[in-house]
């Protein structure tokens, strides 16, 4: 193969690529903006922007962050079950699910297990695989299982943790070169906030109506 056409497919990849990654992207900020207003909308704009996803970390090496998009495909469905009343059909149960928090003991119960949960993984994907960055990708992946099961419950907290994982994953998407990835988690960071403070002003509110 020539230069010229090795330079050709690569760039021809590149756009492809990159192209893919610019819908995930748009779908992932689509879900994040409905589910700061609490529409059930955000599970499917989820479920599109992981699929893509799935494919997109599985062609750079992010062996955990492929894994952790099956999840989100399964957590997708799940979150709009639970958002839309948990499937039943009786009205009263069909209401909107209700934000909640969690005490103090169970959030260092949670953080130590996503902790512990990443070093043991990682150190097997490091021993094993050939996966890149494999304690990153691994603490990125165990916190985002806990805190996408802490949206579909509808958990206050979920926001706080999403500051974290998503600082965290910025740096893992610009080391492997998705630069538009890395710009959505930027994007996420702001929406974060917003997404902290609305939930929390109807969290009150709701306790106040309780």
């Amino acid at each position: 193969m020539s230069a010229d056409s090795f330079l050709t497919q690569l760039v021809a990849g590149a756009a492809t690529l990159s192209g893919w990654e610019l819908a995930a992207v748009l779908l992932g900020v689509a879900y994040l903006l409905l589910a700061v207003r609490e529409s059930l909308w955000c599970w499917y704009a989820a479920f599109a922007s992981t699929a893509i996803f799935l494919w997109l970390f599985w062609q750079v090496g992010l062996l955990m962050e492929s894994a952790l998009q099956v999840y989100y495909l399964g957590m997708a469905l799940y979150g709009w079950q639970q958002w839309r009343g948990g499937g039943s059909g009786n009205a009263a149960a069909q209401q909107r699910l209700p934000i909640s928090v969690w005490p103090p003991q169970r959030h260092i119960l949670a953080i130590a297990s996503v902790l512990l949960a990443s070093v043991a993984s990682g150190a097997l994907l490091d021993r094993y695989t050939g996966a890149v960055l494999p304690y990153i990708d691994s603490f990125t992946t165990w916190g985002s299982i806990l805190t996408t099961w802490m949206v579909a419950r509808k958990l206050l907290e979920n926001w706080l943790y999403w500051l974290v994982i998503d600082s965290v994953s910025i740096y893992l998407y610009l080391e492997r070169g998705l630069f538009l990835t890395a710009a959505l988690f930027a994007v996420y960071l702001v929406i974060v906030v917003f997404g902290y403070r609305r939930w929390h002003r109807h969290y009150r509110l709701q306790c106040a109506s309780a």
